[in-house]
């Protein structure tokens, strides 16, 4: 994974939000950090968009970061499991012809 040679303030700063999330160990406060460094990546982006230098290793950084943040969120998600109202076994009704399944 990339993280370019940019050091300015700014670019640090999405990145300690990227690492503090990769390194959270606290179930209750993954998804929070997530969403911290999600938002200051995509706000450093929407920066370097409107900026006229070259910044091409830095925009590489931010995709792969925010490419890493999905995919550990959405691992995280997955870890706590269906839904209660799955885990009870009741009765979901797809549009799957016309039965219904139960999830157990």
């Amino acid at each position: 994974m990339s993280t370019g040679i940019c050091k300015s303030p700014d670019s640090r700063y999405w990145r300690a939000l990227y690492k503090a999330a990769l390194v959270e160990i606290g179930k209750s406060k993954l998804l929070k950090r997530i969403t911290e460094a999600e938002k200051a990546v995509v706000l450093r982006a929407r920066e370097l968009f409107q900026a006229a230098d070259d910044n091409g290793e830095e925009i590489e950084a931010l995709e792969d970061a925010m490419y890493a943040l999905h995919a550990l969120g959405g691992n995280c998600q997955m870890r706590q499991g269906p839904p209660q109202s799955l885990k009870n076994g009741e009765l979901l009704t797809p549009l799957i012809g016309s039965r219904e399944i139960q999830v157990f």
